[in-house]
């Protein structure tokens, strides 16, 4: 009951935004004011608000997004509530990571010329709607991926798609919850068994090594393929390889701020000059080093960027 007052309470404010606006229809700016300010009340009432949320509609608002639509969805969401959330760091790589066409085109097999004389998803938007109905939506990793997306295209085209009494069913989810990640779940994935006394030094270290030899035999001549399309046998009974295998990166500090290149020399992990060398970064922006030196970073971290340092002066 409180759910539907606080939606009541929403849609009365949108009513009463279009009262206003036939009353101050030659008072623009005052109009495009309230309007923020009645979103702003209805992430209040559907204690949603947040400076990244309120950000984000005002930014819709401004694209010319009906007022209505973009309530409705706030109110949508609010009943089913998404995983949705974009990390800084995730933004970040997002950001950091421009795929060329050739690409993508291996990631899905569609290529430019295969959608040149195609319909836009705006030309197409409402038979879309329309196809999906009041159907629930289910997907491998879709409350993340496919619904957000979805419903960013809807609001951009202006085309109504509620979420309210709508069931999302994330294949993914249910993968990663009934799998378990922990050490307890790998013995029981590649075991059979489970892990008695989880969490006592001996009982993990018995276990982690009966998981390792499990895995050397599970994976006994399997092949892997690598981002890059590297094809090898990565699983055998070699320490180098495996930890060759088992590390993504060849950390330069404890923390993973810094990492080796190809090349061996020291990288930066994060931020704007990430992938570049520190001595590079250093030439191009001198700087950089008060910076992490002022900065929060390990004492370690701080050690081995200031040996860098001295080696470039």
């Amino acid at each position: 009951m409180q759910r539907y007052n606080k939606e009541q309470q929403c849609y009365e404010y949108v009513s009463r935004y279009q009262m206003l606006s036939k009353i101050m229809n030659e008072e623009e700016v005052l109009v495009e004011n309230n309007k923020k300010q009645y979103v702003q009340k209805v992430l209040q009432a559907l204690e949603s608000v947040n400076s990244q949320t309120f950000e984000i509609t005002n930014m819709l608002l401004s694209e010319g997004i009906a007022i209505e639509n973009l309530v409705n969805a706030l109110i949508s969401l609010s009943y089913k509530p998404l995983d949705i959330q974009i990390s800084p760091v995730q933004e970040k790589k997002k950001k950091e990571r421009n795929f060329t066409k050739e690409e993508t085109t291996a990631i899905h097999g569609i290529s430019d010329e295969d959608v040149k004389d195609c319909p836009t998803f705006a030309e197409q938007a409402r038979k879309i709607a329309a196809f999906i109905g009041n159907a629930d939506l289910c997907g491998y990793n879709s409350n993340k991926f496919d619904v957000p997306l979805l419903v960013e295209e809807f609001l951009r085209t202006d085309v109504e798609f509620s979420l309210h009494n709508r069931r999302f069913i994330d294949v993914q989810n249910i993968f990663h919850k009934m799998e378990s990640r922990t050490l307890s779940g790998a013995v029981k994935f590649y075991l059979n068994k489970n892990l008695e006394d989880a969490h006592t030094a001996n009982a993990d270290t018995r276990a982690t090594l009966e998981v390792l030899k499990a895995q050397l035999d599970k994976y006994d001549g399997v092949e892997y393929k690598d981002s890059e399309g590297n094809v090898s046998v990565p699983v055998v009974n070699d320490m180098q390889a495996l930890a060759d295998f088992t590390n993504v990166h060849r950390w330069a500090d404890l923390a993973g701020h810094l990492i080796y290149d190809k090349q061996g020399r020291v990288c930066l992990n994060f931020g704007k000059h990430k992938g570049k060398a520190l001595e590079e970064v250093f030439k191009i922006e001198p700087n950089y080093f008060e910076w992490m030196m002022r900065s929060e970073f390990p004492l370690s971290t701080k050690r081995i960027v200031s040996e860098i340092r001295l080696r470039s002066i």
